[in-house]
């Protein structure tokens, strides 16, 4: 159970900002539970906790899981002096504070960006011990052998030494251009590129497509984002 102050509970959620809340609570104009706040170091029980605010009943979410569609050029930060970032793509409704993407695409590279505001949850899906699975679709210069593939496949040596997790790879398409799907559980620098640099291949695109068993929406445009819904939470920890 988490128990905090309201008027920190409130501003969590990405709309006011904690002297704003308290402006309200002194104007008499919040209630928790059905009963008017008097001052804004009361606390609460977050868990199925009721606030309304001037009469507009608030939905608290203790966090916030997004999928964005990420196009070229955004980088997965949370900020960026000169460049676009995944959070900036964020629309007004869904942002809060502490937003960051968990894991990183590069620059060029597109697709499934998860982004929230749940450290333990981003590392869960992250840790390569856990297994969760990160798929990619990749566009390549050159055919694609078997002898490739199981090279990939059982944990292939990078150009540096560095010696990666077994993987799963599966040719989609091999006739006007090579397009394959790769699944990795780690997410090391630019380490599909490298993968197929290792076996003497060139990535010439690339998108996640699917993070464990939730897939990128179809619906979503590139840029737009949408939060995860209950079962999709549910589900992208699960290894099967």
């Amino acid at each position: 159970m988490s128990v905090e102050r309201i008027d920190k509970i409130i501003a969590s959620q990405g709309t006011l900002s904690r002297n704003e809340v308290k402006k309200l609570i002194r104007a008499n104009l919040v209630r928790v539970n059905g009963q008017a706040v008097k001052k804004s170091d009361e606390k609460y029980e977050t868990s199925d906790i009721i606030i309304e605010i001037d009469g507009v009943l608030q939905t608290f979410k203790k966090n916030i899981y997004i999928m964005l569609n990420k196009p070229q050029g955004v980088i997965c930060a949370s900020r960026d002096p000169k460049a676009k970032t995944a959070v900036d793509l964020v629309p007004k409704e869904l942002q809060r504070k502490g937003l960051f993407p968990a894991g990183r695409l590069d620059a060029d590279t597109t697709g499934f960006v998860l982004i929230t505001d749940d450290g333990d949850f981003a590392h869960r899906i992250l840790s390569p011990k856990n297994r969760v699975k990160k798929t990619y679709k990749a566009t390549l210069a050159q055919p694609l052998s078997s002898a490739d593939i199981k090279r990939i496949e059982d944990g292939i040596k990078l150009a540096d030494g560095t010696r990666c997790l077994d993987a799963q790879v599966k040719v989609i398409e091999q006739n006007e251009k090579v397009v394959a799907q790769i699944k990795i559980c780690e997410g090391k620098y630019h380490q599909v590129k490298r993968m197929f640099a290792a076996v003497g291949n060139n990535v010439v695109e690339l998108k996640r497509t699917a993070i464990g068993n939730v897939e990128l929406d179809p619906n979503l445009l590139s840029g737009e984002c949408r939060e995860l819904t209950k079962e999709e939470l549910e589900s992208i920890e699960n290894t099967n």
